[in-house]
């Protein structure tokens, strides 16, 4: 089947048309798209909302063909002032919820949960059926507050950075935290989580060079927003 017109560009991979009904994600780096189709699959077969996906093609290791979605992203609909910032806030993390009650597929330690690792409102799709949640790039298991801290810090990231959305992120950035609750648990601190992404985001290659120097002031951020939001 032809490749068709190009849909999407985002940090890492392109998005074209592929016959009907479906699209295919080509990434310009070397991603094993293979694993992230496996992933999506485990999640499908659970009941969480992810695009099908075909079976993975060991030639062409860099391309994942899956389902077309119709609808805007969560993003889009924040721009316009379609979706709160409190509404998106709390629908992250009614997602992150649903991932993390999703039994491991491999389960190497107790607890550990499939985890997403890049949930935010440009990753959410509100089609006629809900929700889906897309890129899969960074999916690996582990603890789920780890995905909750995440997301948080990327919020964060957005919060302090001046852009048209900063207020908004800051917003949904407590909405999120409030819905979430303590991510912590026995032998895991917030804190070991926050430098723990924090140290994930500073080598995501994908970020620019204004964005790895406002890291500093964003784990500042989502750290006093965590300990007033969240009881003690």
């Amino acid at each position: 089947m032809r490749t068709g017109e190009l849909l999407g560009t985002g940090r890492s991979a392109d998005v074209y048309a592929y016959g009907e009904g479906w699209v295919l994600r080509r990434y310009r780096v070397g991603l094993d798209a293979g694993h992230e189709a496996v992933v999506m699959g485990h999640l499908r077969e659970h009941g969480y909302p992810v695009p099908r996906v075909r079976p993975p093609r060991p030639e062409v290791p860099r391309e994942l063909v899956m389902e077309r979605l119709s609808g805007p992203t969560m993003l889009e609909t924040l721009v316009r002032g379609e979706t709160t910032p409190e509404a998106m806030g709390t629908e992250l993390a009614g997602l992150l919820r649903r991932l993390h009650a999703v039994p491991a597929r491999v389960g190497a330690r107790p607890g550990d949960r499939v985890l997403h690792l890049d949930l935010h409102p440009d990753n959410v799709m509100l089609t006629p059926g809900g929700p889906m949640v897309i890129d899969w790039s960074n999916t690996e298991e582990g603890a789920p507050g780890l995905d909750l801290a995440m997301s948080a810090l990327i919020l964060a990231q957005v919060a302090v950075s001046g852009a048209p959305l900063a207020g908004g992120a800051g917003a949904g950035l407590v909405a999120l935290l409030r819905a979430a609750g303590r991510v912590d648990g026995p032998g895991e601190s917030f804190e070991s989580l926050l430098l723990d992404v924090q140290e994930r985001r500073a080598a995501n290659p994908t970020l620019s060079d204004g964005e790895r120097e406002q890291l500093d002031e964003a784990v500042t951020l989502l750290r006093h927003r965590y300990d007033a939001v969240v009881p003690g």
